[in-house]
Parts: structure tokens; C-alpha cells; sequence
């Protein structure tokens, strides 16, 4: 796992207490892209499933996890994509 992973991951399971989280770094396949070059990677795939996204829209979630994480893009995430849902939802 990444240093990066792990900041994600500790910065979410902190926020959210979530019954399941993974986190995928995907870098590897925007090599040669010219933002990579200059950041040296930081795109991430984030499942999360936690109850506080009970009764949020799909854009409220992704709100939430965003915000939850602004300094950690400031320090390397470049791209993240979130699948945020509730446990009901993810059952």
C-alpha cells in the first residue's frame, strides 16, 4: 500500500467509520500522461460504504468524500473516482 493509499484510507475511515472501504491506485494506467509526469501518479478508485450517506444523492456523497479529503489532493490524489454507498444499498 502506497503512502498515499494510506492517507486515503485514514483519512476516510476517520470521517466516515465506514463498514467497507477499498482503495485502488490506478496511476499505472495513465503512464506517459503529462499530468503523471508532473505529479508522479495519484489516481485513485474509492469504494465506500458507510450509514451516513443514508438519504444523500449520489452528488452529496461524492461532495462529502471530496471535502473529507481536500488536503490529501493538495498533496498527490490527481483523480479520484468514488462509489459511495449505504450498507442497504451495497447488500
Amino acid at each position: 500500500m502506497t503512502d498515499y493509499e494510506q492517507q486515503i484510507r485514514g483519512i476516510l475511515e476517520n470521517t466516515f467509520c465506514p463498514v467497507l472501504l477499498e482503495i485502488k491506485d490506478e496511476s499505472w494506467k495513465h503512464a506517459g500522461h503529462t499530468g503523471v509526469r508532473t505529479h508522479g501518479g495519484g489516481h485513485f478508485v474509492v469504494r465506500i460504504v458507510a450509514t451516513c450517506f443514508g438519504g444523500k444523492t449520489r452528488v452529496e456523497r461524492h461532495r462529502m468524500v471530496n471535502e473529507a479529503l481536500g488536503d490529501a489532493f493538495e498533496a498527490g490524489i490527481h483523480a479520484l473516482s468514488i462509489k459511495a454507498n449505504t450498507p442497504e444499498e451495497a447488500s
